[in-house]
């Protein structure tokens, strides 16, 4: 009996591990999370997302928007204007992280006040 609850359990916590390790793959890292935030305010232009995300390079953000973009968090539009105008917005496969990202933001400012005793 005690095996094969030890290889349920074995089984659960792998089937848990699998989709979070999936999410946080194409989550990870130090841009990814603040510039669809941005995005989360309303759609923008490249400059607009570069001036709301202190400390994140041009090249940086680039190639997040790319990756965002090829994980269909992102969308870009092209406006056939001269010069061109590009514009980034939020897909709805992206606005789906909003729970995710309003409980990311709580566990912060809990650990904030319990490690650094403020906001």
């Amino acid at each position: 009996m005690a095996a094969k609850k030890q290889e349920r359990d074995h089984s659960e916590c792998v089937q848990m591990i699998l989709p979070v390790r999936d999410a946080l793959d194409i989550l990870s890292g130090k841009w990814k999370l603040p510039i669809i935030i941005s995005l989360g305010f309303g759609n923008k232009r490249f400059t607009q997302i570069s001036g709301e995300i202190p400390g994140i390079t041009d090249r940086m953000l680039s190639k997040e928007l790319k990756m965002l973009e090829e994980n269909q968090l992102i969308k870009r539009t092209v406006y056939d204007a001269f010069p061109p105008v590009v514009e980034y917005s939020i897909t709805p496969h992206g606005r789906s992280l909003e729970k995710v990202i309003t409980e990311l933001r709580t566990w912060g400012e809990q650990h904030r006040r319990k490690i650094h005793g403020r906001k």
